[in-house]
């Protein structure tokens, strides 16, 4: 009787792919965490006010997610998933290292710097809805909610990474330039990485173009469209999708871009311009164990894990805009945990609320109320900057809007 293959080395193949994602976002990730802790600093240092950099962040944010509502049902409509990964990428890899021009180009630094800021997160909403169905199709073998925690730990590493990285050049030239101009090493690592496991992963319309399972390695990670009316594509708009989206829209309102926290650290609580990526990179570290914790809860007792972030959101303001110093960290940490959770369980969720055939769709919709909340977050956090108790209670009240709503449509996924 023939042996089927070790243990191991099945567990190498469903595992390979993932950590193959995984490896590079770790890379990409060196490059755009690297730069956004000093996207405050910079800006301020190019003359801008908090209200702006409130502004330029919070657009940024918006752009990463609003934009995928663009891009997610493009990268469906046309089934090349790979083509939209590696243009995302590859825009990052461009406008990150640029901003080191940013300080050397006189009166259009600041436009240069915002335009580049934004650019890097156009970046990730071209690629994500793309790449996320990627993901989601190698994961699934291994379980969503472990696959995408797994995933979202490799790329915090590089978040992790990225700020030590841009803050030993800091300590050693002082010059946010030469800091910038770093990262575009991890940019060529992450698209010689993209290459290679591009020849190893193929696009879910490649691989089952009438969507159909057809035997072949990697079916079982394609979700069967549900029931519906024969010809047509099966809804996205479900009342549960619909409910998740709104309450994503009251979260993200109310989690502040690092952009404004680390203007605020340099500003207002003396901090060192080169201990901001180490904080930043902290706050890496603590959003991968909240991925990984919440991941681990999502795949055994359900998305019910979600109500706690809310609630660390809440706590943001009241911690990382205060005054002293040690609560400025703690929020920091605070904030680092509420990402790692939103990036990671919370896109497991989506990819198990709609078929594999409508998911680039779902991720575009879904992160459009990401994104309307991010710009709507960050126009609070600069309009409300100095009135820290009104918006400490703005935040606080949005969190409560999320709660209700997201208990609302865990009720309908628990009836259902």
């Amino acid at each position: 009787m023939r042996r089927s293959a070790a243990p191991g080395a099945n567990r190498r193949i469903v595992w390979g792919p993932v950590i193959g994602f995984g490896l590079v976002s770790l890379a990409a990730d060196v490059v755009s965490d690297g730069a956004r802790p000093l996207a405050g600093p910079l800006l301020a240092q190019l003359g801008a006010s908090a209200l702006l950099v409130g502004l330029v962040t919070g657009a940024a944010e918006a752009a990463a997610q609003g934009l995928r509502l663009l891009f997610g049902p493009w990268a469906d409509r046309t089934r090349r998933y790979w083509s939209f990964t590696l243009a995302g990428y590859g825009l990052t890899a461009v406008c990150v290292p640029l901003l080191a021009l940013a300080p050397l180009a006189g009166a259009a630094g600041l436009v240069l710097a915002s335009v580049l800021i934004i650019g890097d997160r156009v970046g990730k909403a071209v690629r994500s809805p793309a790449k996320t169905v990627l993901l989601a199709a190698v994961a699934k073998p291994v379980g969503r909610g472990r696959g995408f925690a797994v995933h979202k730990s490799l790329d915090l590493v590089g978040a992790l990474l990225g700020p030590v990285l841009v803050a030993a050049v800091l300590a050693v030239t002082g010059n946010l330039s030469a800091a910038f101009a770093v990262l575009s090493l991890p940019a060529v690592a992450a698209m010689f990485l993209l290459f290679r496991l591009r020849r190893r992963v193929p696009d879910p319309g490649a691989r089952q173009p009438s969507g159909a399972a057809d035997g072949g390695p990697g079916a079982a990670a394609v979700e069967p469209a549900p029931a519906g009316v024969p010809g047509r594509p099966a809804p996205v708009f479900t009342g549960r999708f619909v409910l998740f989206a709104v309450a994503a829209f009251f979260w993200s309102a109310g989690l502040v871009a690092f952009g404004v926290i680390s203007f605020h650290l340099t500003t207002a609580a003396a901090v060192p311009v080169a201990v901001v990526p180490l904080l930043y990179a902290g706050a890496m570290a603590a959003a991968a164990l909240g991925a990984l914790a919440s991941g681990v809860l999502y795949d055994r007792s359900g998305a019910s894990v979600l109500l706690t972030l809310p609630l660390l959101i809440a706590a943001v303001p009241v911690l990382a805009l205060a005054p002293a110093a040690g609560l400025a960290f703690a929020g920091v940490l605070v904030w680092g945990t509420a990402t790692g959770i939103q990036d990671s369980t919370v896109k497991a969720l989506v990819a198990d609320l709609v078929p594999e055939q409508r998911q680039g769709t779902a991720y575009g919709v879904f992160a459009a109320f990401e994104g309307a909340g991010a710009l709507a977050g960050g126009a609070l956090y600069g309009v409300l900057y100095e009135d820290r108790p009104l918006l400490i209670v703005a935040v606080a009240v949005l969190q409560l809007l999320a709660i209700a709503v997201l208990a609302v449509a865990l009720r309908r996924t628990r009836s259902r």
